[in-house]
């Protein structure tokens, strides 16, 4: 029996177990590994993965880079604190993006920015979002590093000490609002040890919008909308995929996001077909049936939340929901910065 309300996808967590840091050593976080057939946890170090990997299988990651994309500013002339998330472009002019407080944040308002730059709210967007422009010439995207900050989870409080913290060491290709997480444990050692095993690993892009924080609201899961997500599959890492479908290796898939990218583009054989890209609402909850991605990597998700659902969807729900019980009994840490699950 599927369970499809969303109170089936809860789970208590004390808050001191949501990590506000990373490691100072990112591939010492501890590893859950759990058998998605028979719910068995075994409780390891990810800088053992190469332990759990096998020659021929293939890790994808995702090469996104987070942009300081959220802005800080006032509406002149009131004491109004205004928070801009800008999300994407939507024309040559204007970007779609996230706005507070919206009930002040109307077409024709303008807010200042820091350095002289105003953004004016345009227009409505869909799903209380708001097409803005700004005041000056060159792109947005050039002032960023000086206007911006990373913007964190709500979950995390503490400021970060470097900004580069909360990316990963493979981080490519600018976009992203938020980081994929699952690829924060990787470092150079952890790769070598990996290429020398003969695990390959291939690239896709998919640039991260903070709906991956969104919590689910509906009673019925099923009746929940995703935002979409613009994403990039490069020829190479199609032909690298298609490779390891044929010698037998596993698609060993490093977050969520990866995972949701691989099944938008996957044939219903499990193979792949050509350089593509464009935008993913993919929404995977229990009863979805895989047909790319055989390993997960991930770190512990929200209570309530999409990313909890798709793992669900990936290992059971019983077994995701008693490794999350072992995690809290085990201390281990939750979120962004926390530990991860290799679900094999």
């Amino acid at each position: 029996m599927v369970e499809y309300k969303l109170s089936d996808y809860d789970y208590h967590l004390p808050i001191e177990l949501i990590a506000q840091e990373p490691l100072a050593e990112r591939d010492k976080s501890r590893m859950m590994i759990l058998e998605k057939k028979t719910g068995k946890i075994t409780n390891s170090i990810f800088n053992r993965i190469p332990t759990y990997l096998k020659q021929g299988d293939l890790l994808v990651l995702n090469d996104t880079k987070v942009l300081p994309v959220r802005l800080l500013g006032r509406i002149p002339g009131k004491d109004t604190a205004v928070e801009i998330l800008l999300l994407h472009r939507c024309g040559d002019e204007r970007w779609i993006a996230m706005v507070r407080p919206g009930r002040k944040l109307k077409p024709g308002v303008k807010v200042s920015l820091e350095e002289g730059v105003t953004a004016l709210i345009e227009d409505y967007a869909d799903k209380g979002l708001r097409e803005i422009s700004f005041s000056v010439r060159e792109p947005i995207e050039k002032l960023l590093p000086r206007l911006g900050r990373v913007p964190l989870p709500p979950y995390i409080k503490k400021e970060l000490s470097d900004p580069d913290q909360y990316q990963t060491i493979f981080a490519a290709r600018e976009g992203s609002a938020a980081a994929p997480t699952a690829g924060f444990h990787f470092t150079d050692r952890v790769f070598a040890e990996l290429d020398q095993k003969g695990v390959e690993k291939a690239f896709i892009t998919l640039h991260i919008g903070p709906g991956t924080f969104q919590p689910v609201k509906e009673d019925d899961i099923r009746e929940h909308v995703m935002h979409r997500e613009y994403y990039q599959l490069h020829k190479s890492t199609v032909n690298a995929l298609n490779a390891a479908r044929e010698r037998g290796g596993r698609i060993v898939a490093v977050g969520t996001s990866v995972c949701r990218v691989l099944e938008t583009v996957a044939e219903s054989n499990g193979y792949f077909a050509g350089e593509v890209d464009g935008w993913t609402d993919l929404y995977i909850y229990p009863g979805y049936k895989f047909r790319a991605v055989n390993t997960l990597l991930t770190n512990f998700h929200l209570p309530r939340s999409t990313l909890l659902m798709l793992v669900s969807a990936f290992a059971e729900r019983k077994n995701i929901l008693h490794a999350y019980r072992e995690a809290v009994v085990g201390q281990y840490r939750f979120f962004s910065f926390g530990d991860c699950m290799l679900i094999i």
